[in-house]
């Protein structure tokens, strides 16, 4: 069974589409945010806007955060479970063909065993494991950088001091978007599998995102909530119907996630895991979340996307 990460647009819109999400934040010139829900990601996004010096569709350079590993509370769920967290660039649209992203999970055997691993992505190619240690309570700091056709990625664990980097080649990355997000990964039952599905959830309590940014094309860098470009939240239903990328049928529709509240000026925020509908009011002070992701990771290890 191969363990996938996300490539493009697999959520559904639901009825709350473009209500805004309140940013706790009183940051002068803040956009609002925007509101969706996705089949296995939640988070929040960055998109869509304009370059103001050359008028063209903006695109993003690099896209950094931290986050604090979240225990894995094996048990909540029967059978395995798999939950990542990560930092990317690309993948915000249906008819993305690409996504850079570097990440941790949190897992659960279905002896009940928790298991942490580090991740980088370079989709449509196989995800790689790192050999870096992740333990509960860990800050991660990643970045993802894109310079043409060269991809940068990071990613240090500021607790051990320890640190993963790479620069490595990609034909055709995708700046379209930026990400933070925590993830239900997809299992496969072969690579260029048509028929996946998406792992339950662990449940993580909540993963906490700080000093979240974004540079876009012509240098400006910015928080999540910079008026530069266009900011959605995302929440994860997990029985919420696929389209673009593929329909991926759910082992467990109860597990759920949310994203609070943005604040620190809009770098910062935590997403929530729940056993409730994320589909209903009260993550963060907004609706529904958004409708991004692909199928997740699990343990990293060569696996092709394929779809």
């Amino acid at each position: 069974m191969e363990r996938v990460h996300s490539l493009g647009r697999i959520g559904v819109l639901l009825a709350a589409l473009g209500t805004a999400v309140a940013v706790a934040s009183s940051a002068s010139g803040a956009a609002s945010v925007g509101s969706d829900v996705s089949s296995n990601w939640a988070g929040y996004v960055v998109s869509a806007g304009y370059d103001a010096t050359t008028g063209a569709a903006a695109s993003y350079s690099n896209a950094s955060g931290n986050w604090v590993q979240p225990a894995a509370k094996c048990g909540s769920a029967p059978g395995s479970t798999s939950a990542a967290f990560w930092v990317g660039l690309g993948g915000d649209s249906s008819s993305s063909n690409g996504l850079e992203q570097i990440g941790t999970e949190s897992d659960c055997t279905a002896a009940g065993t928790a298991r942490y691993s580090a991740w980088y992505e370079l989709v449509p190619a196989g995800s790689v494991k790192i050999a870096l240690k992740v333990a509960p309570g860990d800050k991660l700091s990643a970045s993802v950088g894109v310079a043409g056709t060269k991809v940068s990625v990071k990613l240090t664990n500021l607790t051990s001091g320890k640190s993963f980097s790479r620069l490595l080649t990609m034909a055709a990355p995708d700046t379209s978007s930026a990400e933070w997000i925590a993830e239900a990964p997809s299992l496969c039952a072969t690579v260029d599998s048509s028929s996946c599905r998406q792992a339950a959830l662990t449940d993580f309590g909540k993963v906490s995102f700080s000093s979240s940014s974004v540079t876009n094309s012509s240098g400006h860098t910015g928080t999540i909530t910079d008026p530069s470009w266009s900011a959605t939240a995302l929440a994860l239903d997990g029985a919420a119907a696929g389209f673009g990328f593929g329909h991926f049928a759910s082992e467990s529709g109860a597990a759920q996630a949310q994203p609070g509240a943005l604040r620190s000026g809009g770098s910062s925020f935590a997403v929530t895991w729940s056993s409730a509908p994320a589909s209903g009011p009260g993550y963060g002070n907004g609706g529904p979340g958004y409708g991004n992701g692909g199928p997740g990771n699990g343990n990293g290890g060569g696996s092709l996307y394929g779809f």
